[in-house]
């Protein structure tokens, strides 16, 4: 069997708050209520687009099910040629609090870039699936990025922020770099790590693994190029050629409030 990676997830969970909104962070048990996003036995209610691939195609069938878990393989792939794909859970949403386990198992399929190595991520405040275009590698979106210890020893933080087509506020700046590490621990070979987010609409952004907050931000916006503000534009054809990459450039500071998982 030819090499490939697994990334499995055992549960997704979105808490949604019952009071008003800007109490988000101070509310408590018995007034929130826990919605299970994956169902444990097939993808209903989620959408996939992966690129090159119309949407609701499940490409060679890189998402499935399998005891009870969601898992991405690449199996029946000879090689990667940029298929990244996503999926989408049908309901936008803008306050909420996202719990779910998940963990890397195998090698990376063939043609994948070095940086691709035991990397994935949960998308928040995404574009819908229906308005990527049909060769769009990723939505504009902020990513809570996942990333497995490598063998190599080195330092490898999980739960960092990648931005493509929007940049956090972070102390009263905003910035722009496309990934910002976390404070968090590596975490090796094929062990299963628990992740949070804490989405406060328009506001602060928090991501938590295995209990210790990792990450934050205070807002984030549409804005700073696809990858880097410093290509001015001309960076949105990187991952599948955009054609109304002027309508995102165009909104350029807008605050981003909701969207998608």
């Amino acid at each position: 069997m030819k090499p490939t990676y697994v990334i499995a997830f055992f549960f997704l969970l979105i808490m949604a708050c019952t009071v008003p909104k800007d109490r988000l962070s101070q509310t408590h048990a018995d007034q929130e209520e826990w919605i299970d996003l994956f169902n444990g036995y097939d993808l209903t209610g989620w959408d996939i687009k992966i690129a090159g691939a119309p949407l609701g195609d499940n490409y060679k069938n890189t998402f499935v099910v399998e005891d009870s878990m969601i898992r991405i393989k690449y199996d029946e792939y000879e090689t990667f040629d940029d298929a990244f794909g996503h999926m989408y859970y049908q309901q936008p949403y803008s306050h909420y609090k996202l719990t779910f386990d998940y963990r890397f198992t195998g090698d990376q399929l063939a043609g994948g870039a070095s940086w691709n190595v035991r990397n994935s991520g949960v998308m928040l405040h995404s574009q819908s699936a229906a308005s990527n275009e049909y060769d769009q590698g990723f939505p504009v979106s902020v990513e809570l990025q996942l990333l497995g210890g490598l063998s190599d020893g080195k330092e490898r933080t999980t739960g960092n922020v990648c931005t493509p087509g929007t940049a956090v506020m972070m102390a009263d700046s905003i910035n722009y770099n496309h990934c910002i590490n976390s404070s968090s621990h590596t975490y090796h070979g094929d062990e299963w790590v628990h992740a949070e987010a804490i989405v406060e609409g328009g506001g602060q952004m928090v991501y938590i693994i295995e209990g210790d907050t990792v990450f934050r931000s205070e807002q984030s916006i549409i804005g700073g190029g696809f990858i880097s503000q410093s290509y001015q534009g001309k960076d949105w054809d990187q991952f599948g050629v955009i054609q109304n990459k002027q309508k995102w450039i165009g909104m350029d500071g807008t605050v981003l409030k909701s969207g998608y998982i």
